[in-house]
């Protein structure tokens, strides 16, 4: 699920509530996994894949069009050499590519139709239809022994006059619990499109049903829709639920508010949403092993004043993570951690961004869910917003901030490449098993070479993320345009 250009909007954001103090940058990013190693598997060969996108890229001479790629997971990891580069003007997606389209603005995975192989759920918000310019889409690929082919569906917009930017962002789970994945669709609304598991190869579904979460009296929600949606078991019944990042309104500015809605029998409940701490990107996992997925929320605004002297809630200096521990009525105990706690990493510096990207997932097989999180705007000697990613290592009692932290930029030794002005790596981050050995490997967007993009794999050797066999995979590797700014890596499929 991810929004297109998502971090650049909350960065204008958090840039009037500082006085400007982060840098714009382009592109975003999502994260959301449950309590176990998370994988997308579309070719059923038992190993995870990664999904990301170039929404941005030129297709066939068609600035903007976009192209999603799909690299398989294999025993030595992703690479470009087993991929697919799909778009619009691919056989079989809907549509065909446009000039502005974002094809891949937004992305996740589920096995929608019950064939046993995962789906790719695909954003396309700036798609036009007829003299409607930002109408938007929402393609399923369908998953099959091949990968994913171009054999799709669409799904079409139920409430097309009534907003723009249809699938904006997208969120996949059971949040029923009867074993089939439902889809979360939103657009520059409040208002959330909840469809029922078991879609038809035409793309209907069981049912659908509309969501409104809370908006307090004076409040007001994000100009395109809610900031991110996350998916996970945070009360440990079996059912998915939904963390919905939004905005609220005070005086000229704001801040945005986070909500937790829990999944029932009958789908997500908003008369049962709890409020949380704030952050523009969310991640879900159980980080102590209990049972129960914790909520990390990455607030990555510099602390300040709005204009009638209030200050920004739950902000710090170079950015923090705001932690919710789950427990078996929800949302439980918090605490927050950025750079100057403990032994993290580096140190909080006006600007740095810490939390402007995370993940969950299990590196090391010990059963608790370690943390991924990025420092996008880091600046690392006087390379200016270089970027960095910092590795912390869940245990019995939370995340561990005393011993074991990993840190990674392009200058570590072993990480492919060299810290640049405007790298910005760390744009997306995602732990996923994708050499099929049970351990979460680590997957580091970049917008490297001026916005063209790339991924960096750094696998886990069973223990920890290791630069051993690490690789950088370029527009060049999966057959994306270096034209414009492409983007590629900026959004990784949760």
């Amino acid at each position: 699920m991810r929004a297109h250009h998502r971090i650049a909007l909350a960065t204008v954001t958090a840039a009037a509530l500082t006085g400007g103090l982060l840098s714009l940058t382009a592109a975003p990013a999502t994260a959301a996994d449950s309590t176990t190693v998370a994988k997308a598997d579309f070719n059923g060969d038992g190993i995870g894949d990664l999904a990301t996108s170039a929404s941005a890229s030129y297709v066939n001479g068609r600035k903007g069009a976009g192209q999603v790629v799909v690299l398989y997971g294999t025993r030595t990891g992703v690479s470009g050499a087993k991929r697919t580069t799909l778009s619009q003007d691919t056989p079989g997606v809907p549509g065909g590519a446009e000039v502005g389209d974002a094809f891949g603005g937004a992305l996740a995975y589920g096995d929608f139709n019950g064939d046993g192989y995962d789906d790719l759920a695909v954003g396309v918000p700036h798609e036009k239809l007829g003299s409607d310019t930002n109408a938007g889409a929402v393609a399923l690929l369908w998953g099959s022994a091949n990968g994913l082919t171009g054999k799709s569906a669409e799904l079409l917009d139920p409430a097309q006059s009534s907003h723009d930017y249809w699938g904006h962002l997208l969120a996949a789970g059971d949040y029923d619990g009867d074993g089939r994945t439902d889809l979360v669709v939103s657009a520059s609304t409040s208002t959330l499109y909840l469809y029922k598991g078991g879609f038809s190869s035409t793309g209907t579904a069981t049912s659908r049903t509309t969501l409104n979460p809370p908006i307090q009296s004076g409040d007001d929600t994000y100009p395109f829709g809610p900031l991110n949606l996350t998916a996970g078991d945070v009360n440990g019944d079996g059912r998915t639920d939904l963390v919905v990042d939004g905005y609220e309104t005070k005086t000229r500015y704001g801040w945005n508010t986070n909500y937790w809605l829990p999944g029932t029998a009958n789908g997500l409940s908003t008369a049962a949403a709890k409020k949380l701490k704030s952050g523009i990107i969310t991640g879900i996992g159980d980080i102590n092993g209990d049972g129960y997925g914790d909520i990390v929320s990455g607030a990555m605004w510099d602390a300040g004043k709005l204009e009638d002297g209030t200050a920004v809630p739950d902000a710090s200096t170079g950015g923090r993570v705001n932690i919710t521990y789950g427990s078996v009525s929800g949302p439980d105990r918090t605490a927050a951690i950025n750079q100057n706690t403990g032994n993290v990493p580096g140190g909080s510096e006006k600007g740095d961004g810490f939390g402007g990207e995370l993940d969950l997932g299990d590196i090391n097989g010990d059963g608790y869910q370690d943390l991924v999180i990025s420092s996008v705007f880091e600046d690392l000697g006087k390379v200016s917003e270089a970027g960095m990613v910092t590795v912390l290592y869940g245990s019995a009692s939370g995340v561990n901030t005393t011993t074991r932290a990993q840190a990674f930029a392009q200058n570590s030794a072993g990480v492919p490449g060299g810290d640049e002005n405007g790298d910005h790596f760390g744009s997306d981050v995602k732990l996923d098993d994708v050499t099929g050995d049970g351990r979460a490997d680590l997957l580091v967007g970049s917008d490297e070479d001026g916005g063209d993009g790339a991924l960096t794999y750094l696998p886990s050797d069973g223990t920890k993320i290791t630069t051993t066999g690490a690789r950088l995979i370029g527009v060049k590797n999966v057959g994306v345009s270096a034209t414009g700014t492409p983007w590629f890596g900026s959004i990784i499929a949760n």
